[in-house]
């Protein structure tokens, strides 16, 4: 029998068709009116994390 998947790291975590583990940055809710929009639109995209696909996938199972 498996257990429950972490749903919190699914969440902040993205995995790509190749295998590839995305997270996001942190702080991207609120607060946004001071940052210039170049900032803005650069907080907004995924960014690798290097991590092993065994000890991620220990986290997710």
């Amino acid at each position: 029998m498996s257990g429950k998947t972490k749903k919190s790291l699914l969440k902040r975590f993205k995995i790509t068709k190749t295998g590839k583990v995305l997270k996001r940055l942190p702080g991207q809710n609120h607060f946004k009116a001071k940052r210039s929009r170049r900032n803005q639109l650069a907080q907004n995209k995924w960014r690798p994390f290097d991590v092993s696909k065994k000890i991620f996938n220990q986290y997710i199972n």
